[in-house]
């Protein structure tokens, strides 16, 4: 038995970790008027950034034939399982092309996990079930542990503006009320049935952070975590707080910093932080 780690690029896993624990990424689309790029192969966040407001890209899940040309290569390597983790099927429909390929595809015995998260919130838990299988676990425990394992991981985000979000249909139950006028902002995250939802609102940025990482610490509890530190276009801000993990998350191990992917920003913009939690 030789168990394949398979996600998309949405879960937001950094390089550096993708390619220690051995993961297959598979790429979401995002699509301007002049070309189809692959997010993280040849378009990154900085590039969308650049080009908004003027041009706001739709994103598209991976191909089925993507799906299948990467159980292909995984096959080729001799893997025998598949353990499949992609971003929240209330934002996504990744979730359901992955899943179909896979039940097609006979060679493989596989597991789908609806993470019912965004970005590191969903690839926290790919790392996690990597260093089980690292430290013994088989695919069969990871296949009855994980669904379970869903509500101890979460990714809250400040946000400077709500405009994207609402352009890319993607708003779910985020208070409307929220807006620039107040300087009002929210804290959000995805609820239980993986849709964002507004976890605090504050006023002002320096408020944000601070409020960002005690809703981070509330979730995370006195017990130990993984934790990650996130930015989109807000790099300075991230590096604010992440001295203030230490005491704000005590018991957290910060695994990954990084700038999020293309396919997210497209739907948050630029001026977010992000914290993910994942509790042991």
């Amino acid at each position: 038995m030789k168990t394949a780690i398979l996600i998309d690029s949405g879960c937001d896993v950094s390089d550096e970790l993708a390619r220690t624990y051995h993961m297959k990424v598979m790429r979401l689309h995002i699509i301007y008027p002049e070309k189809d790029y692959i997010d993280g192969t040849d378009i990154t966040a900085e590039t969308v950034y650049q080009r908004f407001p003027r041009e706001i890209p739709i994103t598209s899940t991976p191909s089925p034939q993507d799906v299948r040309e990467m159980l292909d290569e995984i096959k080729s390597e001799g893997y025998t399982h598949v353990l499949a983790f992609c971003i929240s099927s209330g934002l996504s429909g990744t979730f359901n092309t992955v899943g179909c390929a896979l039940e097609e595809d006979t060679d493989l015995t596989s597991f789908v996990l609806d993470t019912r998260s965004i970005s590191f919130g969903a690839g926290i838990l790919a790392v996690w079930a990597a260093m089980q299988l690292e430290e013994g676990r088989t695919f069969d425990e990871l296949k009855e542990i994980l669904p379970g394992k869903v509500k101890d991981s979460k990714v809250f985000y400040y946000m400077d503006t709500l405009t994207y979000l609402r352009k890319g249909g993607r708003i779910g139950l985020v208070t409307s009320v929220v807006g620039s006028m107040l300087n009002i902002k929210p804290i959000i995250s995805c609820n239980g049935d993986g849709v964002y939802y507004t976890a605090a609102k504050i006023r002002g940025a320096k408020q944000g952070l601070t409020r960002l990482l005690e809703e981070a610490g509330k979730f995370a509890g006195n017990g130990p975590c993984l934790t990650a530190l996130l930015n989109g276009q807000g790099q300075d801000a991230a590096d604010a707080l992440r001295p203030r993990l230490t005491t704000g998350i005590p018991n957290g191990t910060l695994i990954m910093e990084k700038a999020i992917t293309a396919s997210l920003a497209v739907h948050t913009g630029p001026g977010l932080v992000g914290i993910g939690v994942l509790r042991l």
